[in-house]
């Protein structure tokens, strides 16, 4: 039996191409790319500060159903459609991190994404 899990969310979409939202290896979890897709309107919002709220939320809830916490979370992998949005997601990277002491690194490349997407984002995290 293989000790990697895949790992899905039901309130968020699945991926049309052949793999899960993330992964989980002993300890460490891996996601694809998370965008800010609206699990209660079950779309993607065109309000930019909507879906990179969303995105963050998104984040939260698959680690959490992963088996971990924003805490096991080591490093975030952000696209923008626009660099100039950094403003909107560092507001919501505080939020989601907000001891200045104990936050991901993050990486942040610009350039364009598919669909009206103006956020994706990926993670690595490391549970105890």
């Amino acid at each position: 039996m293989a000790d990697r899990l895949s790992i899905e969310v039901e309130e968020l979409p699945m991926h049309s191409q052949p793999f899960p939202v993330a992964t989980r290896k002993g300890n460490t979890i891996f996601s694809s790319a998370i965008s800010g897709f609206s699990a209660e309107s079950k779309s993607v919002p065109d309000d930019a500060a909507e879906q990179i709220r969303n995105a963050f939320a998104n984040v939260k809830t698959i680690v959490e159903a992963a088996g971990g916490t924003v805490e096991d979370i080591c490093k975030v992998q952000c696209f923008l459609a626009d660099r100039e949005m950094r403003p909107l997601v560092n507001e919501e990277w505080v939020r989601l991190f907000p001891d200045e002491t104990s936050r991901p690194v993050r990486h942040t490349v610009g350039g364009p994404l598919p669909n009206n997407y103006v956020i994706q984002l990926e993670f690595v995290a490391v549970t105890d």
